[in-house]
């Protein structure tokens, strides 16, 4: 069956040359964006009782923008100015360049991992003295702790914001010839909001190997999958597909 209609459960992309425009262009498929899961923040009060007070913590490790945001968040809520001193330690370059919206490039105190998070480990074992705060979420991955434990450090994790699962009633009776998910939360929001939810016809693509797992756990087939070595981008595993099911147009 041809492909026609795509539902990417994230954000629209800001950025005028996103991939899944020239997807979209490409190939004459219509391509819609919607956040099957959304973030909230956690309340100063509820961190408050995670027994969490920021001038005890000398430095911050960010594994997303979120972290970025809702640690200002929460600064600004506590009254907290928080020191030119403090060490910030973030899992990406994307992470610490977001991180300029709240302060003052200074690269002696802003330390960046490669891409995963291990690749954190080297950075903050030379700072093993210091007192770490993770700002993070409630569905945190279970190798973030596991790493940190490791490395035998002064460290304390705290829920700053939740992942919840968005209201999709509007799309009851919409139809897409595929659906596209990054995480297990996707499928999680999907089963919520429609809990009598049937494959049939519908393609399923996914990124990673998490996702993947939760779609079979559902009892649900994945027709796309996504990083492989010839397509490492989602966009590349439709743009395959879509030339394979479209080619006879």
């Amino acid at each position: 069956m041809k492909v026609k209609t795509i539902l990417v459960s994230q954000p629209e992309p800001k950025i005028e040359n996103s991939p899944y425009f020239d997807l979209s262009e490409k190939q004459k498929v219509k391509i819609d964006f919607r956040p099957f899961i959304h973030v909230e923040g956690v309340p100063s009060k509820d961190i408050r009782q995670q027994k969490v007070d920021l001038k005890n913590y000398s430095a911050i490790i960010l594994t997303s923008r979120n972290a970025v945001d809702h640690f200002f968040r929460v600064a600004e809520e506590m009254r907290f100015k928080v020191p030119d001193s403090m060490k910030y330690f973030c899992q990406s370059e994307a992470v610490a360049y977001y991180l300029q919206k709240y302060v003052v490039y200074r690269k002696r105190k802003i330390y960046v991992g490669k891409r995963n998070f291990a690749d954190l480990s080297p950075l903050i074992k030379k700072y093993k003295d210091e007192k770490f705060l993770l700002p993070t979420t409630d569905k945190l991955k279970p190798e973030v702790p596991e790493t940190l434990n490791a490395l035998n450090i002064d460290w304390k994790e705290a829920v700053f914001y939740k992942t919840v699962i968005s209201d999709l009633s509007d799309l009851e009776n919409v139809t897409y010839d595929i659906l596209v998910f990054f995480s297990p939360s996707g499928i999680e929001s999907l089963f919520h909001n429609f809990p009598e939810f049937k494959q049939n016809d519908t393609r399923i693509a996914v990124f990673g190997n998490t996702t993947i797992k939760a779609v079979e756990e559902k009892g649900l087939r994945v027709d796309i999958a996504a990083p492989t070595p010839e397509t490492p981008s989602m966009t590349m595993a439709l743009q395959k597909y879509i030339d394979k099911v479209n080619k006879g147009k």
